[in-house]
């Protein structure tokens, strides 16, 4: 193997391992607000120095190979694809800590609610991240299509979880605070979904060279 294939190989490791730490991360917050567990909310915030660290290494790799190998088109394309993927991964890194500083603060007071929609939200947003950076490697156009197409889910299980608390707030104001709290955790995991659907509008720029950002509906994406 090429010295510049092994280096795009392992700029893809790297990506990867970047992704499984911030799907770890959003996992673990909340699952730290679930159970009621603090060290691990804890447990989180101490680790995004380490996600910070990977981004960083992956812009330095990334520089290095255009300056010194001097990619073609398609190869360039991959590079500066990467660079800005993981710009996403380390905000999703960001909005976990504030999953886990959120959940620091709610593990204080009694529980308003079960948590139904917001493990669910965490699940789907789970796995959008990890088949977007999965299509990125394997540069599969259907697999990121599928990726957009699942970010609708989170929307609406967000908006069902903001519905719910108005009502508790409405019936007891007292409840406002905790609400707020929680309805902040759904906006970060909506936020965190919302940043794999940019991960996969990226990686179709990649395969077909066609930008599809900021269009309305998915059928305008094809």
């Amino acid at each position: 193997m090429a010295k510049f294939d092994e280096e795009l190989m392992q700029l893809k490791q790297m990506i990867l391992r970047m992704g499984a730490m911030v799907e770890n991360s959003l996992k673990d917050s909340v699952r730290s607000l679930v159970e009621r567990d603090n060290d691990l909310a804890k447990s989180v915030i101490e680790k995004d120095h380490q996600i910070n660290a990977l981004d960083v290494e992956i812009d330095e790799a990334s520089i290095r190979m255009i300056a010194l190998r001097q990619p073609c088109a398609g190869d360039l394309r991959f590079i500066t694809t990467a660079m800005k993927i993981t710009t996403d991964i380390e905000r999703m890194g960001d909005l976990a800590v504030n999953i886990a500083e959120r959940a620091l603060e709610l593990n204080e007071e009694p529980i308003l609610k079960p948590y139904i929609d917001i493990p669910r939200m965490r699940e789907i947003s789970q796995g959008m991240i990890r088949d977007a950076l999965d299509a990125f490697v394997r540069r599969d156009r259907n697999l990121a299509m599928e990726v957009i197409m699942r970010d609708d889910e989170v929307d609406d299980l967000k908006h069902e979880v903001l519905r719910e608390l108005l009502f508790y707030m409405i019936q007891d104001p007292s409840t406002a605070s905790r609400a707020m709290k929680i309805s902040f955790v759904a906006q970060y995991i909506e936020r965190f979904a919302d940043h794999a659907t940019n991960i996969a509008e990226m990686v179709i720029y990649l395969v077909a060279g066609k930008i599809i950002r900021h269009m309305e509906h998915p059928s305008e994406k094809g």
